[in-house]
Formats: C-alpha cells, sequence, structure tokens
C-alpha cells in the first residue's frame, strides 16, 4: 500500500501543492513551522478523515481562505483515487469519482500508522484516548466494526438525553437500553479479543526498545459485570440521579501496567513514551498481519527524541515497509540524527508551505 501522487489546495500553510512519489521513505527535512507535520496531517486525513492533531476541520482551511481540498492516489489491492473537499457550506469525500454517504463504505480504503508527540496521550491521557485507539484498529481491519460503534453510539445518546428528561419515558428508555446492550456486546467483545494479540506485539515491541529491562501488560477493563443489560437495571436508580448512562464500553479502558503498576502513575516521561510507541508499533504489525502489507508510516518528529538504541528499535517495521514495497513519510530538522537507521531516503526540503526533492538514492 502506497501514496502514489498528493494534491493539497488551501490546507493549512500549503495554497497549492501537487507532489509525487514513489515507494519507500521519503524524508521531510525543514525548520519548525514550515510545514512538515502538515503534509503528515493531510495523508492521515485521507486515510482517516479526521486530523491526528485534533484539529476541526475549520482550523485545517489556510488562512484567508474558506475551503480545503486534499486529493490522493493511492495503491492498495487495486488503485484509488481520494478526494476530501471541506467548506462550512459543503462537506464531501469522493472515492474514484463517486461520493461516499458513509463512512463505512470508506474507512480501510487507505491505512496509516502515525507516530507523534500526541501518542502520549495513550499512556498519561483519559481513557477515552485509548479506546479512541482500539476503535480505529478494528475499524481498518474489521469492516462491520464501524457500523456497531456507531449503532451503539446513537443509542447511548438517545438513552442519555431520555435519563435528563424530567418526566422519564420508561418504553423509550427500554427500547434504546436493548438497542445499546445488542451493541456493546459487540464492541466489547471485539475489543477484548484484540487485546491479547495486540497486547503481545506491544510488549514485543517494548522489549525492543527497552531491552527487556520491565514486565508490561495490556489488559481490558470492562465496567460490566458480564451481563450490560442486568448491570444497567441496577445502576437505574443512580443513572436517573447522575442523569447519564453509568455502564457500557463508552466507559471501558486499555489498561496498561509495567512493573504491576500503572504505567500512568509510576512510569518515568522515557518509559511512557517507549510505551506509546510500542503501542504504534503494535498497530502497524497487527495491520500488516491481517491485511498482508503494511500500512503507510507516519513518523513526525519522534526520532530526534530517542537515543540510538530505540531509534533502532524501529528497523523492523522500516524492514518489513520496504520489502512489500511500502512507504514511510517521515519528518526531521536535519537528516544526520536518523542516517544509522534510514536506509536511502527520498529527501525533500519544505519550505514555507513548498516542497522540493533534495536528491535521490
Amino acid at each position: 500500500m502506497h501514496l502514489t501522487a498528493l494534491r493539497l489546495r488551501d490546507f493549512r500553510n500549503y495554497a497549492r501543492l501537487d507532489a509525487s512519489f514513489a515507494p519507500g521513505l521519503h524524508l521531510f527535512l525543514g525548520r519548525n513551522a514550515q510545514g512538515k507535520t502538515n503534509l503528515l496531517e493531510a495523508i492521515y486525513l485521507l486515510a482517516t478523515l479526521r486530523s491526528f492533531r485534533g484539529a476541526g476541520h475549520a482550523d485545517l482551511v489556510r488562512f484567508g481562505q474558506s475551503a480545503y481540498q486534499v486529493a490522493a492516489q493511492i495503491v492498495s489491492d487495486v488503485p484509488h483515487e481520494v478526494r476530501i473537499y471541506w467548506s462550512s457550506q459543503q462537506r464531501q469525500l469522493l472515492l474514484d469519482g463517486q461520493p461516499i454517504r458513509r463512512l463505512v463504505d470508506y474507512l480501510g480504503t487507505f491505512r496509516v500508522t502515525i507516530f507523534c508527540s500526541e501518542d502520549l496521550n495513550l499512556i498519561k491521557g483519559s481513557a477515552r484516548f485509548r479506546r479512541r485507539f482500539l476503535d480505529l484498529v478494528l475499524s481498518q481491519t474489521q469492516p462491520d466494526y464501524l457500523a456497531w460503534w456507531q449503532r451503539y453510539t446513537r443509542a447511548l445518546r438517545a438513552r442519555n438525553a431520555l435519563l435528563k428528561q424530567t418526566l422519564l419515558d420508561l418504553t423509550a428508555l427500554e427500547a434504546f437500553t436493548t438497542e445499546m446492550v445488542t451493541a456493546g456486546r459487540i464492541l466489547s467483545e471485539r475489543r477484548k479479543q484484540l487485546v491479547p494479540r495486540l497486547g503481545t506485539l506491544a510488549q514485543q515491541a517494548y522489549d525492543r526498545l527497552a531491552k527487556g529491562r520491565e514486565a508490561v501488560l495490556f489488559r481490558y477493563v470492562s465496567t460490566s459485570t458480564g451481563d450490560l443489560n442486568v448491570d444497567l437495571q441496577k445502576l437505574r436508580l443512580r443513572e436517573l440521579t447522575r442523569k447519564t448512562t453509568l455502564a457500557g464500553p463508552h466507559l471501558d479502558d486499555l489498561e496498561i501496567l509495567l512493573n504491576d503498576q500503572p504505567a500512568a502513575t509510576f512510569a518515568s516521561e522515557g518509559q511512557k513514551r517507549s510505551l506509546a510507541i510500542a503501542l504504534k508499533m503494535a498497530q502497524a504489525e497487527y495491520l500488516a498481519e491481517v491485511h498482508g502489507t503494511p500500512p503507510v508510516l507516519l513518523i513526525d518528529d519522534v526520532m530526534g527524541e530517542l537515543d540510538a538504541e530505540r531509534r533502532a528499535a524501529f528497523l523492523p517495521l522500516l524492514h518489513r515497509a520496504y520489502a512489500c514495497r511500502g512507504q514511510v513519510f517521515m519528518t526531521a530538522t536535519e537528516e544526520g540524527q536518523l542516517r544509522e537507521i534510514v536506509p536511502s531516503p527520498l529527501c525533500w526540503r519544505v519550505e514555507a508551505g513548498a516542497l522540493h526533492p533534495i536528491r535521490s538514492r
């Protein structure tokens, strides 16, 4: 899987960009605030339809303009053309010239894994970051998962709205509870099935990063005792007081233990960073395992924050990408810090919203 062409119009600091990319490792070089990360953000947007920085679509429009466009040619099992257009009045997603009405018909067409500073939220942040991570992996590997997630979310929102009403409609509450429980069981089962395999891959990745010096455990923690419907019935009085749903996969968590202690509390900053990278490496390995080809890797200035030993832990991912004619896009302020692990990169200079090839090796 790789990106062969990228076209930007009024996206972030890019007024106009037309670039072509071969398989291999592409290194975006340049000073800070020139637009290196914006390129990765555009590629990530093509895969997930969202910004990895948490930015809203209005924030992606170049200053002074009213709309942006991100378009690309990608190669997976077959070639595809993708176009995303957004303005406050119009939103459009086209796949091979045809409008996409449902996310489930698009997600998985283009797969990426991003490594960035925001990954620390997987360890230090609230449970919603870890739930979102699991849901993204499942959406990229199981075609029907997103539909179940959407079904659960709609039922949950309707149920919470009912709980906030002064006069409770018990018939409607039971109907939405049944719908939420049906979809919720699917979400919980899929997540619980994923975590052992993903945890094993993350453990192996962390061992490469930390040389096996610490024991890591990844465990799915559910707010349900086993039967969500029974749990919700028991919680009814508390829910009426709190006016919100108090059990279900929207409250579950991925627990991360380092030497049997919660990593968020007891791990050092270096250990937290290594754990976050290990989870992302596990995501990339799992996607490659399921689909037979690695995802496009996006690495945003992560290498500069790691020592040489930890940078070298990326080698298995890079080698797999090369072996499968995959693709890696990496940002850095200088090439020297990556020379020991990056074989023959295709280098680009990024300056003031413009992209220029430096050389090919």
